[in-house]
Parts: structure tokens; sequence; C-alpha cells
């Protein structure tokens, strides 16, 4: 049935609208992200079962265990990588990098290229979330009672993060949605790695201008790596070839890898258990924050596993039944036919990343996977680029942006990321252009 006029439709984008709302209210409502979604994803298919009540072919069942397969592939491939970064977190690899950081003496505006550079270079490997909130704890060790540096820092890190993001599958939840689909291959995402690289570059060339030249005087400390770290850190980057090959080679579903990476983990952290009494301290000497020293509590991997964000796990349920949803009523082909048909999909893909700028990529990208497009992998490229980057033009419109304005204690805001909005614009309208020559070679080949 196409319910888009009918009370059901109309009904549903009211409860979307309004669950959407709080989840962008979050910061000030102290409410959790998953609770809107949620009991909207409830409501809206409570509504749309109610008039396929007297339908015998169990349409909306269906629709619904379809759904769930889908989430369910997202979520213990999410799960996996979680516990992993936890992992290295809790063994002290990002107090390292910090410390190392702080003892360098690097001068404000150095600090500025090397925390953006690092955190285009680490999203892709531990996504832009957990990037930005690393790079956020660097940022306010050096730039304590700096707020101008502190501000442009964190824009500097949203864009980066957002970027770095973008050219692999690993980078943010659009890619991996995207990879998981089997729309684009592993490799192919990383010809948006120079498209990324001038959508970072061109606004963080004009921010650093705003910095200044001086050195920070900050109070210095010395972290070292717990044990097994660096080991752990090996074991991820085999678990993401081991999810790679899975689908490249043996065409099953990512997910499946990185459950096995996430085995990688627990055996080892059954042997850091056993052997913990006999943990010997070893002193790195001068290389300061990149030795390691003996266990300073056991490790456990059910614990770090029970530190997954599970809010943003099960907002991501909540995003993908709603959208679904209104998707089964026929508000996705409707959108699909106006945006991709009447516009054109570059077109209609450009100003997804304007969309994702203001109610967030996630719910963005979701529509769009789930409006079943025929397009070359040259748009598929162009639309991961875009709901990936577009977010930085606005701090709402990232979960990176989202987390840094609530880590900042009011040094990171709304309008202090506005500000610098139209030369992130700039670097976004260049990205699009490189991409499309860079890649035009993708154009008319089908995925």
């Amino acid at each position: 049935m196409d319910l888009t006029t009918h009370w059901v439709g109309v009904a549903a984008i009211v409860v979307f609208v309004l669950s959407y709302s709080l989840v962008i209210a979050e910061e000030y409502l102290h409410l959790k992200k998953s609770i809107p979604v949620i009991f909207g994803a409830g409501i809206i298919w409570c509504i749309v079962a109610f008039q396929y009540m007297s339908d015998p072919t169990h349409a909306t069942e269906e629709a619904i265990k379809h759904l769930l397969i889908e989430f369910g592939e997202l979520f213990l491939f999410l799960l996996a990588a979680m516990t992993y970064v936890n992992s290295m977190n809790e063994r002290g690899v990002f107090d390292a990098l910090r410390s190392w950081l702080v003892w360098h003496n690097f001068t404000y505006r150095q600090l500025f290229w090397i925390t953006g550079a690092l955190s285009f270079f680490l999203s892709p490997i531990i996504d832009n979330l957990t990037t930005a909130l690393v790079m956020c704890a660097v940022i306010l060790a050096v730039g304590k009672g700096n707020r101008n540096f502190i501000s442009i820092a964190f824009v500097n890190i949203v864009i980066a993060a957002n970027a770095g993001g973008a050219f692999s599958p690993f980078g943010d939840i659009t890619t991996l949605m995207v990879w998981q689909t089997g729309i684009i291959d592993f490799w192919t995402f990383f010809n948006l790695f120079i498209p990324s690289v001038v959508n970072y570059i061109i606004p963080a060339t004009i921010m650093s201008f705003a910095i200044s030249t001086k050195t920070p005087e900050v109070e210095k400390e010395t972290v070292y790596m717990q044990r097994g770290a660096k080991r752990i850190m090996v074991l991820f980057g085999l678990t993401i070839a081991t999810a790679v090959s899975f689908h490249s080679f043996l065409h099953i579903p990512p997910f499946l890898g990185m459950m096995v990476g996430l085995a990688y983990l627990k055996l080892f952290g059954h042997y850091l258990q056993r052997t913990h009494e006999d943990a010997l301290v070893k002193m790195p000497g001068e290389n300061m924050g990149v030795g390691e020293v003996g266990d300073t509590r056991k490790f456990d991997s059910f614990r770090e596993i029970a530190r997954a964000e599970w809010d943003t796990l099960l907002f991501f349920f909540g995003v993908i039944m709603c959208v679904g949803g209104l998707g089964f009523i026929g508000y996705l082909s409707l959108a699909s036919n106006y945006m991709y048909v009447e516009m054109g999909p570059t077109f209609a893909n450009i100003m997804v990343g304007f969309l994702s700028a203001i109610v967030d990529n996630i719910p963005v990208m979701v529509a769009v996977l789930q409006m079943d497009l025929t397009m070359d992998t040259s748009q598929w490229l162009l639309v991961t680029l875009t709901a990936g980057v577009g977010g930085s033009m606005l701090s709402i419109g990232s979960a990176a942006g989202i987390a840094l304005m609530g880590q900042s204690r009011g040094q990171y805001t709304f309008f202090g990321h506005m500000k610098w909005t139209p030369v992130i614009a700039l670097g976004y309208a260049a990205s699009i252009w490189v991409h499309l020559w860079l890649n035009d070679r993708f154009a008319g080949v089908m995925p």
C-alpha cells in the first residue's frame, strides 16, 4: 500500500520528527539518544501493523525481520570494533599518545596540524567518533586556558576525522553500511582518499592562520602502556584483515570476520589473565609514553565489551527501524523519485551532504540505502563522500561534533563552529569537484 497521504503516513512522519528532535536536543535534555528513536520506531510499526491487520501475507512481519538482519550485521561488526578500541584505551595506548605529544614542546600551530593529521589518519582505522574523543583529550591537555585555540582545534578535528573516515569502510558508520551491502568493494573506497585530503586541507590551511605560533606551557606527565598493548594493536590490524578477507575472498559478511577477530582478543585476554602475576615491569628509558609496564589490574575482555557504546548501538537500531518504517509506508520511494529521477543523482547526492549537516549522516544514509537506487559506482562514491564530510559544516552534523561539544565544557560551541562554515563548505565543494574529475572512470560502471 502507498500510505504517504494516509493518516498512517502523516502520523509516522510526526512521530519520527518528534523523536529525532529529542535526539538533536540531547545535549540540553540529557536524554540518551537511543530512547526516543527506539520508542518512535515501536510506535511507527504499531501504526503500520494496525493498518495491515487484515493482510494475509504478513508483510509487516517480514519487513521487520529484514531490518533486524540489517541491524544485526552492523551491531556485531561495531561491537567487535568497539571492544578493541576500549581494550587499547584500557591498556593506555591513547594516553601514551597524548603524553608523547605533550613532551615534545610543539607550538600551538604545530599541534593544530599534528592533531588534525593524526585525526585524519586514525579515523579510517578506529572510526571518526573515537578519533575525535582521543584528540579531544590531547587538545584539552595542551590548550588549557587558551579558549581560542581549543575552539578552532576542535573544529579542525571534526573536519579531519570526518574526512578521514570517508575513504575507509571502518572510518564511519555510513561507509561501513555501504561496504556491508556489497555496493562498493573494500579497495574502491580508497579512490576517495584524494578528495578527502582536499576536503580537510583547504579549511585547515585557512584556519591555521588564526592559530598562535607560541608554545603552550603545560604540566608534563609520563604515561606508559600496560602489558599487551602493542600486541592488541597488532591483533586489531589482523582482525581488520580477517574481515576484509572474509568479504573479498570468501564472499561472506564481514561481521563474521570481526567476530573471529574478537575471539583473537579473547584468547589473548585469557593469556594476560593467566600470566597476570608473572607480569614483569619493563622500563622504556627515554622513550616517553611508548614503553610497556606490568598490569595494574587484570585484563578482562568481557569488561571491555560491557564498556561498548550501547547507547550508540541501540540508536542505530532505532534509526534503522524508523527509516525502514517510513520506507515501508512509501516515503522513500517518493523521495528517491523526486531527488534521483527529477533532480538527477549528482545534484541529489550533493544535497545529501547538506542534509547530513542538519540531521546527521546516519539516518540520511540509511534512507539512501533503503531507497534501492540504481546508480553507477561514481555516484555511490559521491554519496559516500558527501554523507561522510557534509556533517562537518555544522557541529551537530556528525557524532564527532556532538561528542566534542559535550567534552569541551563550553569552549567549543555550535556558533563557534558555524563561524568557519563558509571555509568548510569551500572544502566540501572542492572535494566534490576533485572526485568528479578524478573518478570519472567509474561513471557508467555499475556495482
